[in-house]
C-alpha cells in the first residue's frame, strides 16, 4: 500500500511519476479519469487551512470520491483519543485520509494503524504537497528543475525548506537556504539528505543566480508565541526587488501564502509576481489530484 508521508519517503521515480501525471489533470479537469469512484475520503484537519482544504475536496470531488471533513476538534480525536484509535475506527470505513496536523509521528501512527493510503497535508516537519506543486509549477514555466538554483529565504528550519531539501536531493537542483543561523535545518537532516543543498547568512549571496526566488510565512502555525523574536530576527531577509535584481534575469519569485506584506515579501515584488504565486496555489489541485491517483493506481 502506498502513502505520501513525507517527500524524505518517496524516491526519485516516485516523485517523477507523480509530476509526470499533473500536467494532463490541469489540461482536463473535466476528464473521465475518476480512479476514486465510489471511494470515501477522510480529511482530518488539526490546522486551519484554506488552499489545502479546497484544493483536496474539490480534487476528491473531480476524481470520483466523496470527502469527509473532520475537523479534529470535532471529533473525539479532539478530546484525547489516541491517533491510533481513530484511525483504526476509520479504517474500517473509509477508503483513504489526507492528513494536516502538527506530529509527523501522527501521520506515520494513522498509516500504520489504518490500513488505507494516507496523505500528509502539511505538519511540523513537512509540507509535501506544496512542494510538489511548486515544482510543477515552475517545471510549467521554466522546464525541468534539475540542474537549476532555487533560494529560500526566511526561517530554513520550518516544513517547506525541509521538503526542499528532499525534493533537491531527489531532483538534482541546487538549493540555498538564505536564514540566521538558528533558523537554519538541523544538520542531521542535511546529512540524511545529501544533495546540492549550502545554508547561507546573506540573502543577497544566496540570490545571485537563482532560477526562483521562494519564501514563507516568519511564524508559522503553532508558533505564534515566537511572533515578537522572530520578527525580528528574520527582518533582513525579506524578498523584494533589491533581491530580485540580484537573481537570474526572468527568476521566478514564489510563494506557498498566505503571505504577510512587509514582513517576508513586500508588496511591490509580491503584487509583479502575482501570477506566478497564484498559479502556484491553483496547482495544488492538480497536484493533488495526481497524488491521489498515484497512491490508488
Amino acid at each position: 500500500m502506498k502513502h505520501l508521508l513525507s517527500l524524505e519517503s518517496l524516491t526519485r521515480d516516485e516523485m517523477i511519476a507523480i509530476l509526470s501525471r499533473v500536467p494532463a489533470f490541469k489540461a482536463n479537469r473535466r476528464g473521465h479519469v475518476r480512479p476514486l469512484e465510489g471511494q470515501t475520503w477522510a480529511m482530518i484537519f488539526s490546522k486551519s487551512s484554506t488552499r489545502t482544504r479546497v484544493s483536496f475536496e474539490v480534487g476528491i470531488h473531480e476524481l470520483g470520491g466523496r470527502p469527509l471533513f473532520l475537523n479534529a476538534g470535532d471529533i473525539q480525536l479532539g478530546r484525547g483519543e489516541p491517533i491510533r484509535d481513530t484511525a483504526r475506527v476509520l479504517g474500517r470505513m473509509v477508503h483513504g485520509a489526507v492528513i494536516r496536523t502538527y506530529a509527523q509521528q501522527d501521520v506515520a501512527d494513522f498509516a500504520a494503524y489504518s490500513g488505507v493510503p494516507t496523505v500528509n497535508a502539511l505538519t511540523d516537519d513537512e509540507h509535501p504537497c506544496q512542494i510538489l506543486a511548486d515544482i510543477f509549477t515552475f517545471e510549467e514555466r521554466r522546464g525541468p528543475i534539475s540542474g537549476k538554483v532555487v533560494t529560500f529565504v526566511g526561517d530554513g528550519a520550518c516544513n517547506v525548506p525541509v521538503s526542499w531539501i528532499w525534493a533537491a536531493a531527489r531532483l538534482g537542483f541546487e538549493l540555498r537556504i538564505a536564514a540566521p543561523p538558528a533558523y537554519q535545518p538541523d544538520r542531521s537532516i542535511l546529512e540524511r539528505a545529501g544533495g546540492r543543498v549550502v545554508c547561507m547568512e546573506d540573502p543577497r549571496e544566496a540570490a545571485v543566480g537563482a532560477d526562483m526566488l521562494y519564501t514563507d510565512v516568519w511564524v508559522s502555525m503553532g508558533r505564534e508565541a515566537e511572533a515578537a523574536d522572530r520578527i525580528a530576527a528574520l527582518g533582513g531577509y525579506q524578498v523584494n526587488a533589491s533581491l530580485v535584481r540580484a537573481a537570474k534575469p526572468g527568476a521566478l519569485v514564489m510563494h506557498c501564502l498566505p503571505a504577510y506584506r512587509g514582513k517576508e515579501i513586500d508588496e511591490e515584488t509580491f503584487e509583479a509576481h502575482a501570477d506566478t504565486i497564484f498559479s502556484q496555489a491553483e496547482n495544488r489541485l492538480h497536484a493533488q489530484k495526481a497524488v491521489l491517483a498515484w497512491l490508488v493506481g
